[in-house]
Formats: C-alpha cells, structure tokens, sequence
C-alpha cells in the first residue's frame, strides 16, 4: 500500500483535493482504488469487520435490551458517584463549621479571659504598690528604731569604754580608792576591797568558754583583773585541759609541781611538748594523776625509762601518748604493754634508742591490743622484724605515720599489712624505697588516706590498685612522685568520694588526666586540688575546675608556668573557693579583679606574679572582705597603696606577707596598725625603706603579733 514515490503521490493528491474541493473528500480518498474496502455507505460499517454483524443482528431486542441494561447501570452509577460526591461535600461543610465555631468560641473565651486577666493584672499592680509603699514606711520605721537602738548601744557602750579606761587609768596611778568613792552603788568587803568593773557582767559560762583558750600567763593574768575573774580562773572545768608548751621556756618544776598539786583530780589532758626543763619530780607529779587520759611529753628531754615507769604505776587510764623526741628504751616498750592496755594512740616518732626487741614486748603482757594509732617516723633502726612484731601486737591499728624513714622498705609493710588488714590512712612521707609491690599489699585494706611524697618508685600501677581495692578512698597525696602520668588520674576517675587531691611536683600530668579525672565521679565532690609545678597544666584545666567544681574550697596552682589570666578568670564565679595560690605564674591585674567576685576568699598568695600592680590587689579587696591570709611578696610593682587596699578593706587580717616588695615605707605600716589589730604575722624582710618608725607602729597597733620577720630592712637600727 506504499506509494513508490511518496513525495509525488502527495503532490497528486494535493492537487486533487484543490480541483474538487474540500466537500468531495472522503476517509478513503487517498487509498488507491483497488485497495479500497467494499463497504455499503449505510447498511455496513466496521461492525462487520469486527464482529461479523448483519443489519438483523445489529437490532433485536435482545440487544436493545442489554444497551438499555447497560445504559441504565452505568446512569445509576454516575447519579450515585455525583451523589455520593454531594453527601461528602455536605459532610464536609458541616464539619468546616464545626471547627469554625470551635475555632471562635474559643477567641471569644481568649478574649473574655484576656480582658479579665487585663483587670486582674492592674488590680494586682495596684495591690503590689499599695505593698511596696507600706513596705518601705515599715522599713523606714524599722531603720529609725534600728538606728535609735544602735545609737543608745554605741553611747552605751562609749560610756562603758570611757569608764573602764578611766578605771585602769586611775588603778595603775593608785588612786582608785578616790575614783570609787564617786561610784554611789561601790561598796567594800569587811576583809579586803572588792574591785569591780563593768567586764565583770560577762555571764560566767562566756568566760569561762574564754579562759580555756588562753595560755597560763594569760591565765594569771585574769585572775588579777578583779575578784570575780580570780575564782573563775580556780573553776575545775579550766584545769581539765593543760597546756605547757606554749610556756615551755618558762617551766620548771617547782612551777608544774604545784599547778598538779592543785588540780591533779581533774586533769584529763596534758601538753608538756619542748618542756626541756622538767626532770624526775615534775613526772613524779604527773603520775598522781589518776585520770589522765591525754599525755604529751614529746620533746622533754629530761624523760627516760625510770620517769615512764612512775607514770605508768599511777596512770593506768591513759588513751593518747606522744613519746616523740624522747630518749626512752625498750624498758619504756614493755611498761606500755604492761600498764596502758587501753592504749590507743601512740607516737615513737624519732626515738632511736629503742630496738625490734622493743617492739615485740608490746605483745607480751596485757599489750597494746586496742592500738589504733602509731606513728613510727625517724624509726630508721626498725627492721624488718620489727613490722613484724607489730604487726603480731597491734592488729587493730587504722592509722599509720612513718615518716622520713628511707630504710623502709615494700617488706616492712608487707610484714606489716600481713596481720593489720583494718589500716585506713597510711601517711610514708620521705621514704623514697617504697614501689609498688607496697601499694599491692596495702589493697587488702580499705584505705582511704594515702599520703605519699618524694617517691619515684611509685607509678601508674598504684592508682590502678587504689582504684580497684578502695573504693572509699577520700584522699590521695602524692607529691613529687615523678612517675606519676595522665593514665594514673584516668583510672582513679570512677571513685565517688574523692574530697582531697594532691599532685605537687608530679611533672608529667597534664589537661588530658585532669580532665577525665573531673569529669569523673568526684568532680563534683572535691574540696581541695593541689597541682604545684604541673607545668603542662593550662587554662584549660581551670576551665574545667569552674565548671565541674562546685564545692572546690582549696587550690594550689603555684608555678603552673602555662596558667593565664583567661583561666584565672573563669575562677571567679567559684563562690566555694576560700584559699588560692598562684605564686610563680604570670598573671596580672585581671585574674585578681576576677578573683575578688567570690566573696567568700580567706587566703590569696600571688608571691613572684611579677605582673600584678596595686590596681588588681584593690579591686581584689573591694569583695574579699573577710581575707585572713595574704601573700604578696616579691611583686615589685606593689607600693604603699596595695597594703592600704588591704588595711582599709580586710579587717580580719592575721597573717601578711610583704617580702621584697622594695618600694614599701614606713606609711603602709602605718595603715596596718590603725586597722588590722588581729595581725599575727607579718613579714617585710627586703623592705630597704622601712625604719624605726615601724616598729613604733606595730608597737602601739598591731598588740596580737606574734612573729615579726624583717630580715635586710637595714634603715632599721638596733
């Protein structure tokens, strides 16, 4: 049916259709004729082609009937589609108005509630000013009576003031007789004139709670005040609690021999610690008495075994003993396991005379079974054995002291550990042959103190066996223990009660263990952080400590070289932090302005911060009112006016240092002795512009100072 030529076949054709016209076109115009279908125009069509239809089957009934079928269903069908379609928009609407009226009932209960609360708003302003208003006039009433009473106090109490010091005035000149004879309600003894003053009218039991603070001379000092304050000095309850060491250069026998005399029923406690005087009759008296519990004899040289032996007949009660720095022997050892089996706390530190056989007589007899305390420091003769014996006596000891001891060994505790198995605090300062293999021993107990310091045996493998033998562990002092790296505060960072961690001079921590140890179980918990001369410790670190470190009372970051101010910084919202030292660093003005913002700050020591100026230490002020303790020295930009900062701002002040601050005079003591009347120690050594007006000052200002160092001041004479 292809034409040959298909380009000349359309041609033809087109041309056709041009000379007969469009009308005489028909579907098969362009089929050639003999290939056109024989069709008849009315009674044939494609239904014969397709189906084979004639004229009579195209309409019976029968096919009517199934078209009109046919016709009708599918007319039902639309109809019910259309319906269904208006059923759905009908629904739809309904629930469109539905969710309208929802929709604006509840703007109108918005708006309803708006305007009621709109109401109640301004009715509670009004009610909030009516408040404020009453609020201040009480508070302005309240403030005028305060200060009403403040005021009749203060005259009071001027009075009061003006009166006594008119009292001694007149008592030292010997006219008191003339100056009570103006009191009206003075009246005098038949026996003896009772002198009386307005300090008397202090309640007894306030006194009383005084008086067992002072020393002896202080003591007899009150006692001469009046005639009250003398039998309250003879009240039993002062006497119960002795202390001679603060007198120590003082005492000699006669002087202790009668105060024992006098109370010996009722002493408990008493210190005769340097007491180098005392010989043979002073002990004689002390064995009398009978209830002694408390002794201290350490440093009295004049103690030997014959002297132990009178004390032991006549204090059998005794609970706390200190021999350290005595001459006593192995006779002293077996008088303790004879007389005192209630022994609990023991110090021999540095007594040298005594030998292992020593030690094994403290299990001979009634022993030292109840011993829970022993302190064997400066012990360099003990050997071996001699843990041993302990060991064999003493097994219900908890705490344990050997310090400066290089002969001890991981043997001696080895020995030791075998029967004690109850230690919790282990204190081996300055004993530099102890490894491993002892902290491998002391994991059968339940320690939690460890104090350790100088040791460069001790490494990475004692943290991990503290870490899984003591889980309640609260401190860990490990200073200058140079093997000591980041993976020793990794493992430890799973322990829960951590309160107290030290790390001075343990070279080789850095941010990476202290970070996992913060983020760890007891970051939270710590209390005190010592990490003097970790040099690899950063700002980041400190960061870390503010944000974990919410209870931190205690840090020392003396020389830690890479510390800055942006560390410092972030410091100063520890509102826990009470005592800092970042002495050897190099931070400035801004660390200590941060560092003022706690407010709680009792301890600041910047010695050597080559940075800081009198600006930072004033600003520190303004919030550390209550700073006790305060080093500045050798910061050679400090002048008179960081120690007037300190004077004017920290009347609490006890303890400063100014050492080698060279551009001080004789004006900033001046500023201390008009305020800090509670200084205790002060230290100008290398003050080149100090003179003798200086200790005018602190003479007649600073009454409570007790240690005074000025070395190289040398505009001050002799």
């Amino acid at each position: 049916m292809c034409p040959e030529d298909p380009l000349k076949f359309l041609e033809e054709k087109i041309r056709e259709i041009m000379e007969k016209g469009l009308d005489s076109i028909l579907w098969d115009t362009c089929i050639d004729s003999s290939l056109r279908p024989k069709l008849k125009r009315i009674s044939e069509t494609y239904l014969h082609i397709l189906f084979g239809l004639n004229d009579e089957q195209l309409m019976t009934d029968e096919l009517c009937g199934k078209a009109w079928n046919f016709y009708s269903k599918n007319l039902k069908k639309v109809y019910f589609q259309e319906w269904m379609q208006y059923c759905l928009l009908r629904k739809n609407s309904r629930a469109l108005v539905k969710r309208k009226m929802a929709v604006a009932a509840a703007h109108y209960d918005t708006r309803i509630t708006r305007v009621v609360v709109q109401k109640w708003r301004a009715w509670v302003q009004f009610r909030k000013e009516l408040t404020a208003l009453a609020a201040m006039r009480i508070q302005k009433v309240f403030n005028d009576s305060l200060h009403k009473i403040i005021l009749k106090a203060w005259h009071a109490e001027a009075q009061s003031s003006a009166k006594t010091k008119a009292y001694f005035e007149r008592l030292v000149k010997g006219d008191q007789e003339e100056y009570f004879d103006k009191q009206d309600d003075v009246q005098y003894s038949s026996t003896s004139e009772t002198v009386k003053d307005e300090i008397s009218n202090i309640p007894e039991k306030a006194v009383l709670q005084i008086f067992h603070y002072i020393n002896l001379i202080d003591l007899a000092r009150c006692a001469q005040v009046s005639r009250t304050w003398m039998l309250l000095t003879q009240a039993s309850s002062i006497w119960t609690d002795i202390d001679f060491s603060s007198v120590k250069h003082k005492m000699q026998d006669k002087t202790l021999i009668n105060i024992l005399k006098k109370w010996r029923p009722y002493v408990v406690r008493l210190n005769l610690r340097g007491c180098s005087s005392l010989h043979w009759p002073s002990f004689k008296s002390i064995s009398e008495c009978k209830n002694l519990q408390d002794l201290n004899v350490s440093e009295c040289q004049g103690l030997n075994d014959e002297s132990m032996r009178l004390i032991s007949e006549g204090c059998p009660a005794l609970l706390y003993l200190n021999l350290s720095y005595t001459d006593i022997t192995n006779g002293t050892l077996r008088l303790l396991s004879r007389s005192f089996s209630n022994l609990q706390y023991l110090s021999l530190a540095y007594c040298r005379k005594f030998t292992d056989k020593g030690l094994q007589y403290l299990g001979s007899g009634k022993g030292c079974h109840k011993l829970i305390y022993l302190d064997l420091s400066g012990c360099i003769q003990i050997s071996v054995d001699g843990f041993r014996y302990i060991a064999n006596s003493c097994s219900e000891i908890k705490h344990l002291v050997i310090n400066d001891m290089p002969t001890l060994t991981d043997k001696c505790i080895q020995a030791l550990v075998e029967k004690c198995q109850q230690i919790m605090s282990v204190v081996f300062l300055d004993s530099p042959h102890l490894s491993d293999v002892a902290f491998k021993a002391l994991a059968e107990c339940k320690l939690v103190k460890v104090r350790i310091e100088g040791n460069n045996r001790i490494t990475d493998l004692s943290f991990k066996l503290m870490s899984k033998s003591c889980p309640q562990i609260k401190h860990i002092y490990m200073a200058d223990c140079q093997k000591i790296t980041d993976v020793s505060l990794k493992t430890i960072s799973p322990l829960k009660y951590i309160l107290v961690l030290n790390l001075a001079d343990c070279v080789r921590i850095s941010d990476a263990g202290l970070r996992s140890f913060l983020e760890g179980s007891s970051g939270t918990k710590l209390r005190e952080l010592n990490l003097t001369n970790c040099i690899h410790v950063t700002d980041a670190s400190l960061m870390k400590i503010a944000q974990r470190c919410h209870n931190l009372t205690y840090l020392n970051m003396r020389y830690c070289e890479s510390v800055t101010d942006a560390g410092i910084e972030a410091l100063g919202n520890m509102t826990s932090l009470i005592s800092i030292d970042i002495s050897g660093t190099t931070v400035s003005d801004m660390s200590l302005a941060a560092l003022g913002h706690t407010r709680r700050m009792k301890e600041l020591s910047v010695s050597e911060c080559r940075k800081i100026t009198d600006m930072g230490i004033q600003k520190f002020c303004q919030g550390a009112k209550d700073l006790e303790y305060c080093d500045v020295s050798y910061c050679f930009q400090l002048t008179n006016e960081t120690v007037k900062a300190l004077a004017f701002n920290c009347h609490q002040l006890t303890s400063l240092n100014i050492a080698g601050c060279h551009k001080m005079t004789d004006l900033c003591v001046q500023y201390l002795s008009g305020v800090c009347h509670y200084l205790h120690f002060l230290d100008i050594s290398g003050c080149i512009y100090l003179t003798d007006k200086t200790l005018k000052y602190l003479w007649k200002g600073c009454t409570q100072l007790r240690i005074l160092k000025m070395l190289y001041c040398r505009n001050i004479t002799k």
